[in-house]
């Protein structure tokens, strides 16, 4: 069964397909069913070329699930995708991906790692180039220590940061994060959620950053805006704009103490709430 729309979220979808035009990313009228099973239910989504967006909901909410639709590793049961007015069919370097699980190679080195994704990406690019390029983007995450060492001698914040450096050397301009820090320890967690955003920050043209998330404080942390899901089926609840609780470069305390946080965190905690409330409702 089908549920009701969201008119602000409608609202919201439809003034950015506007604007955007052909730069950015656009999901018309997405469903995804497994089987018989409904998992995604009539997604609209613009999100302009540039924008840190995150999307927050539940575990069966269809984060990840939309993820994958995204990146090209499954295709949609009904509606359109684009990213910078192509259709989306299949994976591309366009859309580069990093998942909490690091997807490292264990019997290669760092560097190695990261310089035969380059390598698969572009092969005209010569074995000394590709670990040139691969060098760089362990710099900028601050592994230049750790450039020869394997995936095994590296804490999971490391392993983590040399995923995210793999999917900067590709030059992907669009990058789907799926909950790449959940696994990860809160010191560990933050630090790599301040890293992100010096990267995003410091990227030109800056990249589009789409991360999942089940943590509503991380969600309001990194992105301009949060893309709520319900659950069962995975659906577009609330579309909020967070830009005007943002510094840059982000306040991390001072974000977190200010009363337009708290509104804000109270206001998706709420959402989320009142959807788990509706389908245990649905349920009994």
């Amino acid at each position: 069964m089908r549920t009701p729309r969201n008119h602000n979220a409608d609202a919201y979808a439809g003034n950015q397909k506007e604007e955007m035009q052909l730069s950015g990313l656009i999901l018309e009228n997405i469903d995804f069913s497994y089987d018989t099973t409904l998992t995604l239910d009539n997604i609209d989504l613009a999100i302009p070329a540039g924008q840190f967006v995150t999307l927050l909901g539940s575990s069966g909410s269809g984060k990840s699930t939309l993820l994958r639709l995204i990146a090209g590793l499954q295709t949609p049961t009904k509606g359109k995708m684009s990213w910078n007015g192509a259709p989306i069919k299949g994976t591309s370097l366009e859309r580069g991906v990093v998942f909490q699980d690091y997807a490292l190679f264990p019997w290669m080195s760092v560097i190695d790692n990261i310089a035969i994704a380059i390598g698969k990406a572009r092969p005209a690019t010569s074995r000394a180039a590709r670990r040139e390029e691969a060098a760089e983007a362990l710099r900028k995450v601050g592994l230049a220590a750790a450039i020869g060492k394997y995936p095994f001698e590296l804490s999971g914040g490391m392993r983590q940061r040399a995923a995210i450096a793999r999917a900067l050397a590709l030059g992907s301009p669009l990058l789907l994060m799926d909950e790449p820090f959940g696994a990860l320890d809160p010191v560990n967690r933050a630090r790599l959620q301040d890293l992100l955003l010096g990267i995003w920050e410091a990227s030109a043209p800056r990249k589009t950053f789409v991360f999942v998330t089940h943590d509503v404080d991380e969600a309001l942390y990194l992105s301009e805006r949060v893309v709520i899901l319900g659950s069962n089926p995975g659906r577009v609840i609330a579309d909020l704009d967070n830009a005007h609780l943002l510094n840059h470069p982000r306040d991390r305390q001072n974000l977190f103490a200010s009363e337009a946080f708290h509104a804000q965190r109270e206001a998706i905690a709420e959402l989320l709430a009142a959807d788990t409330l509706q389908h245990l409702s649905a349920a009994a």
